[in-house]
């Protein structure tokens, strides 16, 4: 099975070599056919305690690192879209 990637932003940073990623996904209520948007916050592996709050950032799924960790960092967002711009 493939590794899922997600993208989201940055909440906290507070923790070492950790952060917490806020992933928002919109999906289509089955009776009310308004578009709904959900959140789910992931704790990802931040090796180099890069990423500070606020950062749009990728995170991929992993083996389980802690009891709570498995999501690793990929990316920094904002600055692959700053290279496109």
């Amino acid at each position: 099975m493939p590794r899922r990637i997600l993208q989201g932003k940055v909440t906290s940073d507070k923790n070492a070599q950790t952060v917490t990623v806020l992933v928002e996904r919109r999906f289509k209520h089955p009776l009310l056919n308004k578009i709904v948007r959900s959140t789910k916050k992931y704790r990802a592996h931040d090796a180099e305690n890069h990423f500070k709050v606020g950062d749009t950032v990728r995170i991929i799924e992993c083996a389980p690192i802690s009891k709570t960790k498995r999501w690793t960092v990929l990316t920094d967002d904002s600055a692959s879209q700053a290279v496109e711009a």
